[in-house]
């Protein structure tokens, strides 16, 4: 072998070479991914041709705006300029409709396109995969397999159990009310709702809310680890500038039920102003403000625009239940708009979504609220603290950042309320 084969330059420019391949390959990939990305976008540009959308920067699209103004606020502004729909980018490649419409949303809820595999990617490591991320066949086996557990009939016997969570809970309030006239909630409901839970559907003898790390648990605020699902009863319990569910109205049903002996669980469907309050405060403060699906197929809406398959549709809750274009002055705090006969309330969701994929449990988280408030009415008078207004946030649920304060009163012993649920 010769000397001049081993030399250093000879091995340097095999290593030169090699850099130079290797810088060319990468080259080569790269202006193949942005000619996809351009591709991806002109697609994309294509596809929402009829739908508006206010202007966008090429790469963050929309992201500074709606942290400029806030979530919310900037989706009121878009409901109330774009009254059925609108896109948002989210950055170059990266871009939703959002729908809140009734009419747009029904046709979304009543096919079967899969959730949006970017949700899944966060909810999956926290719940697994159930009922909730399940598709197909496997979803409707599941579905149909646990749809007995919810029937009115066995949701009847626990009435009791509820109203012993509620129970402890409001004796918790009445210790502490005697210390300080405000409570923050969140923390007392949460656990009363897991209280419920771990009754009705594992058999837990006692009270988490007594257990020391429950006590523990309470001191964080609301916007420290909580838990989804469990916002409704927060909601049901009033939040910023409305009324806590027009408590005298609400207030005169409930000694009415007990004053004459009758079983509370018996007569939960005997509460019509409670339940418009109720329904009411969850279209104000929709517990899942938005969920998302990946389009499977093409679809046309009813005014003639169509969307095609691979698009990602987002279905704003919180954006219909405050659109003026469905509910007249959508800010304003008003249960009429739940009477019994008025077509008005076909245009809301509340928390249950609708179709074929609406939430199983609507009939036990009714119960829950409507006990909750019933039982809590009869000892509390309630309203807002104004120092420490709510300030709702989007998450994977709709709470809120600073927690939620009130202001309570002890009203006089109702007298006998235990022994009558």
């Amino acid at each position: 072998m010769s000397v001049s084969a081993l030399s250093p330059s000879r091995a340097l420019g095999g290593v030169s070479g090699l850099l130079q391949v290797v810088s060319l390959l990468s080259l080569v990939l790269l202006l193949l991914k942005v000619a996809q990305l351009y591709l991806r976008r002109r697609w994309l540009l294509k596809a929402f041709h009829h739908f508006p959308s206010p202007p966008s920067h090429w790469f963050y699209g929309h992201k500074q705006e709606f942290q400029e103004e806030g979530e919310l606020p900037h989706l009121l502004k878009r409901v109330e300029k774009y009254p059925r729909a609108c896109v948002r980018w989210m950055w170059g490649t990266r871009a939703f409709v959002l729908l809140y419409d009734p009419d747009y949303m029904k046709m979304v809820l009543g096919r079967s396109d899969p959730k949006a595999q970017v949700i899944h990617k966060f909810v999956k490591p926290w719940i697994g995969t159930g009922l909730l991320l399940l598709e197909g066949q496997t979803w409707f086996q599941h579905r149909r397999m646990l749809t007995p557990a919810f029937h009115y009939d066995i949701l009847r016997p626990y009435v009791g159990l509820m109203a012993d969570s509620v129970r402890v809970m409001l004796d918790k309030w009445e210790k502490l009310v005697s210390q300080d006239s405000h409570l923050e909630i969140f923390g007392h409901v949460s656990l009363m709702t897991l209280d419920t839970i771990m009754k009705c559907a594992f058999s837990h003898q006692g009270s988490v809310q007594t257990d020391r790390c429950s006590d523990q648990g309470e001191e964080g605020s609301s916007a420290e680890g909580g838990r989804a699902g469990e916002v409704e009863d927060q909601e049901a319990l009033g939040l910023p500038g409305h009324p806590p569910l027009c408590q005298s109205e609400c207030g005169q049903e409930r000694p009415c039920l007990l004053s004459d002996g009758l079983a509370f669980r018996d007569h939960l469907d005997q509460m019509p102003y409670t339940t418009m309050c109720i329904k009411e405060a969850l279209r104000l403060y929709p517990p899942v403000p938005v969920i998302s699906r990946e389009l499977s197929k093409p679809i046309t809406f009813p005014d003639g625009r169509s969307l095609p398959a691979g698009i990602l549709v987002s279905l704003s809750f919180y954006g219909l239940h405050h659109n003026p274009k469905v509910w007249p002055n959508p800010e304003v705090f008003d249960p009429t708009r739940f009477a019994p006969g008025s077509t008005r309330h076909s245009h809301a969701f509340l928390p249950f979504s609708g179709g074929p994929r609406n939430c199983i449990g609507k009939q036990f988280a009714m119960n829950e609220l409507k006990v909750a408030v019933a039982l809590t009415l009869l000892r509390f008078e309630l309203s807002p603290d104004p120092s420490r207004v709510p300030v709702p946030m989007p998450v994977m649920v709709l709470r809120s950042k600073n927690g939620i304060h009130l202001k309570l009163r002890k009203l006089s012993d109702p007298g006998g309320d235990k022994d009558k649920l």
